[in-house]
């Protein structure tokens, strides 16, 4: 009984392998390799066109045409170069921070002032000069 089952499978499979071979004849026989490759052909034809009209269509028309492109890089290289010389050149003012206020019955007590070297004033000088 199991040969038979055996059997039985190996002839199915051999139909399918035949019925699979026919179908492919049948479908190469449909797509010639000459055909294939004049369709290739047509369509790396049409992807070039298609190429050529979008070069065209990209090309700078008019003013936008006598532009040079790395003259225009520079001119604004030179233009930021001249805008941060500028920036650096002009003084600095920057006003002391307001001191925060405390409401009145909430003030801590301070401690005395002492007072300054005259060394450290001239050092608060300079920082608040060069607003550090």
């Amino acid at each position: 009984m199991i040969m038979l089952e055996g059997a039985k499978a190996t002839t199915e499979t051999v139909d399918a392998l035949r019925t699979g071979a026919t179908t492919m004849k049948a479908m190469q026989k449909a797509t010639n390799i000459d055909d294939l490759d004049r369709t290739m052909d047509e369509v790396n034809e049409q992807t070039e066109n298609m190429k050529q009209i979008q070069d065209a269509l990209s090309a700078p028309i008019g003013a936008a045409a006598d532009f040079d492109e790395d003259e225009l890089e520079a001119e604004l290289e030179e233009l930021e170069e001249a805008d941060l010389e500028e920036k650096l050149l002009e003084p600095t003012t920057a006003a002391p921070a307001a001191p925060a206020r405390v409401p009145a019955g909430k003030q801590m007590a301070r401690p005395a002032e002492e007072k300054n070297a005259p060394e450290e004033d001239e050092l608060a000088a300079l920082q608040a000069e060069m607003a550090l």
